[in-house]
This record gives C-alpha cells, structure tokens and sequence, in this order.
C-alpha cells in the first residue's frame, strides 16, 4: 500500500529526517494561510498516488500568499493520471546546488533488501541505471545480521561522494533503511535528497510502499497518519468496488475472501491460493482472457463470505461470467466455497451453470463439494486438470459465449 508524499514525510520525521517547512492544504485559502506563516517563496504539490506530477501541472511555485491561492485552485482541480489530488502540500522552496537519490526495495533475486543510492537525482534511476551506470550503488542488506550505518556510508561514498558530504548523507541514508526495516516497507525512497545552495541536506521528496499483510501489525502508526482501515492504497486511491470488497473480508474473521483489486474486464476472478492467484490471474491474460478484478480467497471462508463476494464481483457492470480456481490448499474446504459460489449466484439472479465459466478447486471434502456442483450443473475439475488447462477453459467459454 502507497502513502502519499506529506505521509512519507511525516514517517520519516519521525526518524529525524531533514525537511522544509510546510504541511497539507485541503483547500486554497488553506494553502494561502500556510504560504504566509512559512513567509517567501513556497512550491505547491498535488498529493496524489502516482507519478508525473510535474509533467501534468501538478507542482507549481508562487512567491506570495496570493499566488499561492491560484496556484493552489489550479492544482485542486486537476485530475492527474485519473486522480484527483487528496489536498497540495504547501512548503518552503530552497535553492538546491545538487540532487542526490537514495532508496531501499526489496531484491527479488537475490530474497534481500537492497539499498540504491545515485549522485544524479530528481530523474528516473532506471534512465541513470541505464545511461550512467557508474553513478548508482546497490548495496545489499542483510536480513540476519543488525544493521550498520557503515552500509549506508559505503553505497554513499561508492558514486564518489567524499568528506563533509559524505560524513552528512549518511546518517541520512541509514535512517531510511532503518525506516524501510522497522515497518515492513517494501519501497523507502527520497529523490531527490537535495543540497542546498546554502549547504544543508532536505528530503524534498518522498515515497514509501508498506506490505498490505503488515497492516495490522503497524495499526497504530496508520491511525496516526490518517490512513483508513478501508483505503487499500494500490497505486491509487481504492474504488468502491474494492473498498466494499475490504469490507466482506473484514465482516467475518474466517478466511480470506474479499481482497480485491478492480480491473476493467469481463471474467470475474473467484482465485487464491497465495502466489496461485497471480499465476492464474497471468494465465487468464495469456489464454487471452481479460480479468475483471484480481481477488483472494482461501483459508477456509464461511459460505456468507464466498457469497458475499460472488455477489459482489457479478454486481460489477459487464461481468459475463466468473472463474473459480485455487492451487492444491488443504485447509480450503471446497463444498462452503462450492456453497458460497453458487448462493452468490443464484441471490443475483443467475444461473450457476451459465455464471460460472470453471470451478477448480481441489482440496479438502472436494467430493462433496463435486457433488454440490454436479447438482447445479457447473462444469468442474479436480487436481489432474493443470491451472493454466483451468484458465483456458473458463476463457474458452467466455470466447464462446
């Protein structure tokens, strides 16, 4: 889940980062106000949830309060990337000599934490990665051995960074990875981590990425920020479609069933399984399929739950029909989601054998759940049958229908 810029920059004040003065304006005069309290030149921000502000009009700078006001009217009212802006951050402008990039994400080759740091900040570091290679440090990070800031001073000084500089930026730097371990992030990055023309160092820009199944255990700083329980906080802000869906898996402690993200296809997705759901998702797309929500279930939910969530992804408009697979999951038991599926159905006024295109779930009491679906005539299959056999059938039928 995303946090937005001003939430970024709260997290990491938190660990004695260094910023300019500002905060979050809901509306213009808000932003009039708080131009005037900081005094002099100000730069206005959209706070939304993806990138290319500045190419969109979403940063503008005023040197008065007043201009100020219009830039930030300006900004309230643009929609960037399909979103519109939560408020604008308001805050002091500094000059800046130079800009630097530092962050920590997660290395999915090598299953370690990675830190990146680059002495050509404010663009993209894959456009450095690629045209100036010897200006970006990785280094990793170990998930056994303690921390030692000497990781960040070695990725700072590795792009040549020297003296006063370097003896400055680190303690910067480390305090990121500190951050990024300490809640669960999986992206901590501050591009750019600029020097000022007067000397100093600020985090003029921030983003940070937590894992969604580190929610709970970091509760209390969410509530702190403002983050809602029901704000999933993809790359966006979450749609109604997926706020409901958080809202049937919180009804019921039992399972997974709810967990959802909103895409603009016609196959409704009933999938779980772990990394299963995304292998399947994948096998849709490559049989030609197109999805119309990504989703989880699994964990043994209670028949209301598959039910509800049936209901809830055929309520979506254009949904012809709907796939309900899984991996090999013990737990599961397959005749309440066979139950759940087809009550679903049938409270939305369709026909379970017409609704549902594939039903492929092994695991526990699958013969009675067969059975249930034998009943209701929904064409089903059991372990022999390969996922990826499973999505071409339900995409065969959808291509059929």
């Amino acid at each position: 889940m995303r946090f937005y810029e001003y939430e970024a920059k709260a997290l990491f004040a938190r660990h004695g980062a260094p910023l300019l003065r500002g905060r979050l304006a809901h509306t213009a005069a808000e932003a009039k106000t708080i131009a005037a309290e900081i005094g002099g030149a100000v730069v206005l921000k959209s706070q939304v949830l993806t990138g290319g502000r500045m190419k969109a009009g979403g940063v503008k700078f005023a040197d008065t309060p007043e201009q100020a006001e219009t830039a930030a009217t300006a900004i309230l009212e643009l929609e960037i990337n399909g979103q519109k802006p939560r408020g604008v951050l308001v805050e002091q402008r500094a000059g800046v000599a130079q800009e630097y990039f530092a962050a920590v994400t997660w290395d999915g080759r090598r299953k370690l934490p990675v830190l990146v740091f680059s002495d050509m900040g404010g663009i993209d570091i894959e456009e450095v990665a690629e045209t100036h290679p010897e200006h970006v440090a990785q280094v990793h990070l170990s998930t056994l051995v303690p921390f030692s800031p000497f990781k960040a001073k070695e990725a700072v000084a590795a792009v040549g960074v020297t003296g006063d500089d370097l003896t400055r930026l680190t303690p910067i730097v480390a305090s990121l990875v500190e951050v990024f371990l300490r809640y669960d992030l999986t992206l901590a990055e501050i591009n750019p981590l600029g020097k000022t023309t007067d000397g100093r160092f600020l985090v003029l820009d921030g983003h940070v990425d937590l894992e969604a199944e580190a929610r709970d255990k970091h509760a209390k700083l969410l509530t702190e920020l403002g983050i809602g329980k029901e704000e999933t906080r993809q790359a966006r802000p979450p749609t109604r479609f997926e706020i409901r869906g958080a809202e049937v898996d919180a009804s019921d402690h039992r399972g997974v069933a709810g967990n959802v993200v909103e895409f603009d296809g016609d196959l409704g997705l009933v999938i779980g399984a772990g990394g299963g759901s995304l292998t399947l998702f994948d096998a849709i797309r490559k049989h030609g399929g197109r999805p119309a929500n990504y989703c989880e279930i699994g964990g043994n939910p209670s028949v209301k739950k598959a039910c509800e969530l049936t209901k809830l992804i055929l309520s979506k408009p254009g949904v012809k029909k709907i796939a309900v697979m899984m991996n090999v999951v013990s737990n599961t038991r397959v005749d309440i989601v066979a139950r759940g599926v087809i009550k679903g159905c049938v409270e939305s006024g369709r026909d379970p054998a017409d609704t549902i295109a594939i039903f492929r779930i092994p695991g526990a009491w699958e013969d009675d759940g067969f059975k249930i679906l034998g009943k209701y005539r929904v064409e089903y299959c059991d372990r022999t049958v390969s996922m990826f056999e499973a999505a071409r059938r339900a995409v065969a039928k959808m291509q059929a229908a």
